[in-house]
């Protein structure tokens, strides 16, 4: 729906971060748009803000933020590069429902911007999501997209006497089961999210011995963010090999995984988009990343239990190595 309604042509211009998930591009590359891949910032994974502007052309209509991990990019720099050049700004709040930048919430600082409610999210009901509007002028048009192109919103409104196909559209609406389902979620969003955080909390103390010996890095957030907790995830050091700790940790029960391809190396990308900055951060991090469990509510004693299996596994490959 952002894309549709952004009124983008074939061959305009999308500046977003390659580390990111295939929807933030192929839904503005079904509109013929060119997604342009900037590098990001290797404290948070979120596009680096101070790269964009390099990135824009002629052809630019819009930047793409994505608040990976739930921690907010670096906004006040962003929405002014967006103004300044008369950009459609776009927040890619996936994983970033109930988080914040300086106290406003991620989701509000964009003309558009998306949550999922996907079963990965913090906040799920299997599979759907939520546009939220933040430019008047597009209010409109987004309930006729929403609405199959039909301008029935209006018509229940009293706005109009009957309702007909007035632009494109298509079904966008989220079942009633899933949205029942969603609702007990969004009640109990505040608990939900300070249990998870409670989870992110107790993996920080966890595993900052391993930081402090040089084998990973752990997550930087930044003074501006509160996050959610959405993931606990490190760099692990080259000097380790990521798949041989993935199938050590598989072997005793625990569930880590990496993390995106680059949008940039893929097929399709290569193909649909091009790149807009250096991409060294983007490779680098991609390549060391290590995504482990977590989830309301979950146990000290499991996250103690991660942390002890994954210092043991780093310390058998250093000492083999």
């Amino acid at each position: 729906m952002s894309a549709l309604l952004a009124e983008l042509e074939p061959g305009d211009e999308v500046i977003m971060p390659s580390y990111t998930f295939v929807t933030t591009a192929s839904a503005f590359a079904l509109r013929g748009a060119v997604p342009v891949f900037v590098d990001v910032d290797p404290r948070t994974l979120n596009i680096d803000e101070t790269l964009i502007e390099a990135a824009i052309t002629p052809r630019t209509r819009a930047v793409v933020v994505v608040h990976y991990a739930g921690v907010a990019c670096e906004m006040d720099t962003i929405v002014a590069i967006a103004a300044k050049h008369g950009l459609m700004l776009i927040e890619d709040a996936a994983q970033a429902i109930m988080s914040s930048y300086k106290g406003r919430p991620l989701g509000s600082l964009g003309d558009l911007s998306t949550f999922s409610f996907h079963v990965t999210k913090n906040l799920t009901c299997g599979e759907g999501g939520a546009l939220l509007v933040g430019n008047p002028d597009l209010v409109d048009r987004s309930y006729i997209l929403q609405e199959k192109g039909t301008n029935r919103h209006a018509f229940f409104e009293g706005r109009v006497n009957k309702y007909e196909w007035v632009d494109l559209g298509s079904s966008y609406l989220l079942g009633e089961i899933p949205a029942a389902f969603l609702e007990a979620q969004l009640e109990s969003a505040s608990e939900l999210t300070e249990s998870r955080l409670e989870a992110w909390s107790t993996y920080q103390e966890v595993l900052r011995p391993l930081e402090d010996r040089g084998w990973i890095t752990l997550t930087d957030i930044p003074s501006y963010a509160k996050h959610n907790g959405h993931m606990a995830y490190f760099l692990l050091s080259d000097e380790f090999d990521r798949s041989t700790l993935l199938r050590e940790l598989r072997s005793q029960y625990i569930e880590a995984v990496f993390h995106y391809i680059p949008l940039h190396q893929s097929p399709a990308g290569k193909r649909l988009g091009r790149i807009g900055s250096t991409m060294d951060v983007t490779d680098r991090c991609s390549s060391q990343i290590v995504r482990l469990p977590i989830w309301s509510g979950m146990a000290s004693s499991v996250i103690e239990y991660v942390g002890k299996t994954l210092e043991k596994s780093i310390a058998g490959m250093s000492a083999g190595g």
